[in-house]
């Protein structure tokens, strides 16, 4: 006689749960528990007494005394700042367009240069913070401007590293307009080369991507590294 599993009755069953489970996309849920599947993970904001603890012993490892009155409610801040600086995990392109996208038989390129960015380095949770300029050409739709900015912020406020950063910007521009091509140029000063390590304070990164006529038309990227350049 088959063992019986007593979660779920035999164990033919519980696997087939347990396949059909994974096979909705839930076997890497770090909240999921067995076979559960009517359950919701907390809310960010839900996690700060964990985050507010897990800074409080980061005060008591590097030294500090997490009691003394200047860093008392230090954790919760630091909580609640770490939400702030990643609130790109909250957000979705087509959340942050919400019809933005405009049909316009415009086919001359467009520039939105010098966006402030600030972000998050994943490999030292320190920042880095710089300028984006982000070009594309229009194929009869057209982004409303403002939303270039939110676009990277959706992924700026993220731990990130500047390479991955570019790219996701200029994936999302595509996929709001479906253009000819985009162009992305990030140009910025990371403080894990700054605070620590080579300390270089001068130093700064750049790294673009382009994408369509950009990539493959030299005269269009050459323009629109012009305008870039353009004081």
């Amino acid at each position: 006689m088959a063992p019986v599993n007593q979660r779920n009755g035999s164990d033919t069953t519980y696997e087939a749960q347990k396949q059909a489970l994974e096979k909705a996309g839930h076997e890497k849920c770090v909240f999921h528990h067995d076979l559960e599947l009517d359950h919701r993970p907390p809310t960010r904001e839900a996690l700060l007494p964990e985050m507010s603890r897990a800074y409080r012993l980061l005060l008591t490892s590097s030294g500090e005394d997490p009691d003394r009155q200047g860093l008392v409610k230090t954790p919760e801040r630091a909580a609640k700042a770490m939400l702030f600086f990643t609130k790109g995990y909250d957000q979705s392109l087509e959340e942050v367009l919400n019809d933005a996208v405009f049909d316009e038989d415009h086919d001359e390129m467009v520039v939105v240069k010098d966006i402030e960015m600030f972000s998050m380095c994943e490999h030292h949770l320190v920042p880095f913070y710089g300028k984006v300029s982000i070009g594309y050409l229009p194929n009869k739709k057209v982004l409303g401007l403002s939303k270039l900015a939110r676009i990277v912020d959706i992924f700026s406020r993220r731990l990130q590293v500047q390479e991955r950063l570019t790219k996701q910007i200029a994936i999302a521009v595509t996929k709001a307009v479906d253009p000819a091509g985009v162009a992305v140029i990030v140009e910025g000063v990371h403080m894990c080369m700054v605070m620590r390590g080579v300390q270089k304070i001068n130093s700064k990164t750049i790294t673009s991507t382009m994408l369509g006529v950009f990539r493959d038309d030299p005269k269009t990227r050459e323009e629109f590294l012009n305008l870039v350049n353009t004081k």
